[in-house]
C-alpha cells in the first residue's frame, strides 16, 4: 500500500540524489537547516552557494495539522487535518547563460481521504537559446510519453498560463510542464500518478546538468550580467505576487526562509528598461509568450 510515509521517504531519497549531483558538478557542498512547523511536521532546508550556482535550494518538507480556514476556502475543500510533503528546487547560476531552474514536487492528502498529487519543472533562461529549449521540452515530452500521450500538451499549456507574469504580459521563461491535483480522476491509481510524479523529478538533474555544464564555464559581459539581475527581478516578482505555492507555504505557517529561498542573492530592477533592438536581449524578450512550440522551433 501506498502510504503517505512511503511517498515522504521518496521524496527525501529524491533530494538527498539530487544533492549529491549537484555537489559533484559545483564542487560546493549545500549547508542544510532541519526545522519543525508549530502546527506539526517539519523539514530539511539545504543551500548551496558555490563555484557555478550562486544561490540555490533543495528543499524536503513534511508538514501536517489543521488546514487553516484561508487555505481551506482557497482549495474549496472543508477543513479538517491535512499532510503536505514534497521537494521544492530553484537554481540561480553565477552565469548569466545558464538558466534558472524550478522544479517541484508534492503530494496532499486529508483525513477524509481526498488526495492528490502536483508539481512540474520550468525553466527561465536569461538568454533564449532555440536548440537548448527544444531539448529541455523534447526531455519532458519523453517522461510525460512514458505514462500517457495527453500529458506533455496538457501540463506544457498550463505551464505557460501559471508562469505568466500577468503584470508584465510575459511569461516567466520557456515554461515546461504543471500539473496539480492528480488523483484518481479518469481512473488513475494513486501508485500510476506517484510514479509519473517521481519519474518527473528524476528528470531533472539529466536536464539541469547538462545545461548547466554546457554553460557555465563561458565567458560573458557586463552587459550580459547586468540582464541577468534585471530577469532576476521579473522572477522575484511572479514568486512574490502570483506563486500559489509561496502563499500556500506562508498561509500554512511555512519556515518563512525556506519558503524565500527561491529569491536570487541579488536582483535589480531598472525603470522603463529597453533592450537594445536586434540584441540578443531582445530576442529573449521577444519569445517570452505562450504557447510556443519549442520541439518544432527555428528561428531561421
Amino acid at each position: 500500500m501506498l502510504t503517505k510515509e512511503k511517498i515522504a521517504e521518496a521524496f527525501k531519497a529524491l533530494q538527498d540524489n539530487i544533492c549529491e549531483q549537484l555537489e559533484n558538478v559545483d564542487g560546493a557542498k549545500f549547508h542544510q537547516d532541519l526545522w519543525e512547523r508549530p502546527g506539526g511536521g517539519g523539514g530539511r532546508t539545504r543551500i548551496i552557494r558555490g563555484k557555478h550556482i550562486e544561490k540555490g535550494g533543495v528543499n524536503f518538507s513534511a508538514v501536517e495539522g489543521a488546514l487553516p480556514d484561508k487555505i481551506s476556502k482557497a482549495i474549496g475543500i472543508d477543513g479538517g487535518q491535512f499532510f503536505a510533503t514534497g521537494v521544492s528546487i530553484v537554481l540561480h547560476p553565477v552565469n548569466p547563460l545558464v538558466p534558472i531552474i524550478h522544479m517541484n514536487v508534492r503530494y496532499f492528502e486529508m483525513d477524509n481521504g481526498v488526495w492528490w498529487f502536483g508539481g512540474g519543472i520550468d525553466l527561465t533562461p536569461h538568454y533564449i537559446v532555440p536548440d537548448e529549449a527544444r531539448f529541455f521540452h523534447s526531455m519532458l515530452k519523453q517522461t510525460c510519453d512514458k505514462h500517457q500521450a495527453e500529458y506533455y500538451p496538457k501540463f506544457k499549456k498550463w505551464a505557460d498560463d501559471y508562469f505568466y507574469i500577468k503584470h508584465r504580459k510575459e511569461t516567466r521563461g520557456i515554461g515546461g510542464i504543471f500539473f496539480d491535483r492528480l488523483s484518481s480522476n479518469d481512473g488513475f491509481t494513486k501508485t500510476q500518478r506517484f510514479d509519473y510524479v517521481l519519474d518527473v523529478g528524476n528528470t531533472f538533474c539529466p536536464i539541469y546538468l547538462k545545461l548547466l555544464t554546457d554553460n557555465m564555464d563561458k565567458p560573458f559581459s557586463e552587459t550580459q550580467k547586468k540582464w541577468q539581475h534585471i530577469r532576476r527581478g521579473r522572477y522575484v516578482e511572479f514568486n512574490l505576487v502570483w506563486d500559489k505555492g509561496t502563499k500556500f507555504g506562508l498561509d500554512t505557517d511555512g519556515r518563512t526562509e525556506s519558503i524565500l529561498m527561491s529569491l536570487p542573492a541579488i536582483a535589480n530592477w531598472e525603470y522603463n528598461h529597453q533592450p537594445e533592438p536586434d540584441s540578443e536581449e531582445a530576442f529573449t524578450l521577444e519569445h517570452l509568450v505562450k504557447d510556443m512550440d519549442w520541439l518544432s522551433y527555428n528561428p531561421e
